[in-house]
């Protein structure tokens, strides 16, 4: 009985120790932290574009009005509005009203003749209004396109009436809108691109100047903006948007876009800086943008450091990541 009751406290010890040398060695040894892979990019200097942007539209400095040369009846018009036209080309007819009126007359007197005699002096006289019925086209003076039209075929018109409104396509320029902080800062000659509504290519052009006055409903100015040949195919009060090109960051230290994370509601910016595979955030300040690049104002970055830009969102301070270029 005492040999039982002594293996027993022998076993007892035994399983106690075996427990504590369990628990010794778990805590001794936890599971490693699994890193979260993300892509980096290092930051660098480059010079960066300073663009002054704003919303505008095509316009025509010149217009054409095709007005009737005599009084008379416009018997045709070829073109509607919006529809381009060419230096020379017909938009319709006008007859005028004196040999209008001999025609008619002649007609009349033919629709009247009782005799074969009165029916043949009739057709000859219906003949010579015919021969010397004044009908006279009607041309532009310019390429361009037809902005409105005044006056439809069967139409009476005085001496001088307009006809059709047709702009200059030499004349084309746009002209946009741009706040008036920005306005001391644009120049005549400086370089611009415009992005017109629905077009997939920009067109080049450059400031003529700044139009007197201003929009006190939005506190913007105007800035005429000349275009090349090669834009002047545009129709008038196409909408779009222009970049106006007014000077240059020389030596800014940048970052690809996505590696700035932005609060729309504090409206604060931080990057993610990966640190020995730790991640650590600064807050910072931005500057420029262009062409996928964000200027880093301050705090001073150093070229070559490595930050996230993909996989950062939801990353604590200090987490440990795998970069990947």
């Amino acid at each position: 009985m005492r040999r039982c009751a002594t293996l027993w406290i022998v076993v007892t010890l035994l399983s106690c120790k075996g427990a504590g040398q369990k628990e010794t060695a778990s805590k001794a040894d936890p599971t490693p932290e699994a890193p979260t892979p993300v892509r980096v990019a290092a930051v660098s200097r480059q010079t960066l574009p300073v663009f002054v942007s704003g919303p505008g539209k095509t316009s025509a400095l010149v217009q054409q009005k095709v007005r009737a040369p005599f009084a008379g009846t416009l018997t045709s018009l070829s073109v509607s509005d919006g529809d381009p036209v060419q230096r020379g080309q017909t938009v319709g007819t006008i007859v005028a009203r004196d040999s209008e009126a001999a025609l008619s007359g002649a007609r009349e007197m033919l629709r009247e003749a009782a005799t074969p005699a009165e029916k043949r002096d009739a057709e000859r006289a219906v003949a010579i209004a015919e021969k010397n019925l004044v009908r006279k086209p009607l041309t532009a003076a310019w390429d361009g396109a037809v902005l409105s039209h005044a006056a439809s075929p069967g139409d009476r018109l005085a001496e001088d009436q307009e006809i059709l409104a047709v702009n200059d396509a030499s004349s084309l320029v746009f002209l946009a809108d741009v706040p008036q902080a920005d306005l001391l800062r644009i120049r005549p000659g400086q370089k611009a691109t415009l992005q017109i509504a629905g077009g997939s290519q920009l067109s080049s052009g450059s400031v003529h100047a700044v139009l007197p006055g201003a929009n006190a409903a939005d506190y913007t100015g105007s800035v005429r903006i000349d275009l090349p040949a090669s834009s002047r195919r545009l129709a008038v009060g196409i909408f779009g948007t222009a970049r106006i090109l007014v000077s240059e960051r020389a030596d800014a230290t940048v970052v690809p876009d996505a590696a700035v994370l932005r609060d729309d509601v504090s409206g604060t910016a931080r990057v993610a800086l990966a640190s020995q595979n730790r991640v650590h955030w600064v807050t910072v300040q931005t500057g420029v943008s262009d062409s996928g690049k964000t200027e880093i104002a301050s705090p001073p970055l150093l070229v070559g450091q490595t930050v996230i830009v993909s996989g950062l969102v939801g990353l604590p301070e200090g987490k440990l990541v795998s970069p990947q270029p």
